[in-house]
């Protein structure tokens, strides 16, 4: 019997290889977005707590690590990881945008700036869901990953500021009234548990519990995806770089069966951590309205 499994196991590890897989993220951005999204469940972590602090599950949480100083301590850690990470991706688009002129950047098929498509793909994607007309087909990015991607920076700007307002508030008083500053405390507040509702219910269904991707999508921890899924998620970019004969430049080694696993705790991990954070969430909120 032990034979035959080892038969079996590497039967599909073979065919597994032999499905052509195509590179859709470098390991430079997997290792981002590793960085970005386990700051922000540390940051979720720490900031319900210090947000709801009369909560029971806040008050045991703070028992077991140490006392809110303690949570305040790494949610301010969180913070410099996560804004470090974001430095480093404005960086790699200021590098690339505008001092080499890669093309794409700012504008077209492979931009992350929406677009008139975008606009059209939304509506289309409406009258879909309500059976009125054909699925619309997307490039490298959908409307909805754009909208995710953009809600970084707003964050980054709105959330990332009060924060550190609140963090450095002798320096920044040198130039805000008082009232500015009581605000930041009611704006990273408020904006910070809408990032974290937004993230764990929007995010995580569009990325991960859709009928194509569930129960979650590989690549974006693999960084490849199979030629089939590239055809059906992404056919316009499928059919430009066929059209360009640049498919076969991002032809991939299919990931190892050590991979997908890795990749499926991690994922699993994060998504079970968010949607318990989500359910706490609702629930101390819900008690304080």
């Amino acid at each position: 019997m032990p034979d035959l499994e080892q038969a079996a196991m590497e039967s599909r590890e073979k065919s597994h290889a032999e499905v052509r897989h195509f590179m859709r993220f470098t390991r430079a951005q997997r290792y981002l977005h590793a960085a970005l999204f386990s700051s922000f469940l540390g940051l979720a972590a720490t900031g319900l707590p210090l947000r709801f602090s009369e909560s029971i599950w806040a008050r045991g949480l703070a028992k077991g690590v140490g006392g809110f100083g303690a949570i305040l301590f790494f949610h301010k850690f969180c913070a410099l990881v996560l804004t470090v990470a974001f430095l480093i991706h404005l960086k790699e688009i200021v590098t690339r945008g505008i001092i080499h002129r890669e093309k794409g950047i700012f504008w077209g098929a492979t931009s992350m700036v929406a677009n008139w498509k975008d606009v059209k793909d939304l509506f289309g994607h409406i009258r879909w869901f309500l059976g009125l007309g054909p699925k619309p087909k997307f490039d490298r990015y959908a409307y909805w990953e754009k909208f995710d991607y953009w809600a970084v920076f707003w964050g980054m700007i709105v959330i990332g500021f009060s924060g550190y307002a609140m963090w450095f508030a002798p320096f920044f008083a040198r130039f805000l009234p008082g009232w500015a500053l009581n605000a930041v405390l009611v704006i990273h507040s408020e904006e910070g548990l809408l990032a974290i509702l937004f993230i764990f219910s929007i995010h995580f269904v569009n990325t991960h519990l859709r009928p194509d991707s569930f129960p979650m999508d590989m690549v974006v921890f693999t960084g490849v995806e199979s030629e089939e899924e590239f055809k059906t998620k992404r056919p316009l970019e499928y059919q430009r770089l066929a059209a360009q004969g640049k498919l076969e430049a991002r032809v991939a080694d299919a990931p190892g069966i050590w991979q997908i696993n890795f990749s499926k705790v991690v994922g699993f991990t994060a998504i079970v951590i968010g949607l318990v954070l989500l359910v706490l969430t609702l629930s101390a909120y819900l008690r304080e309205s």
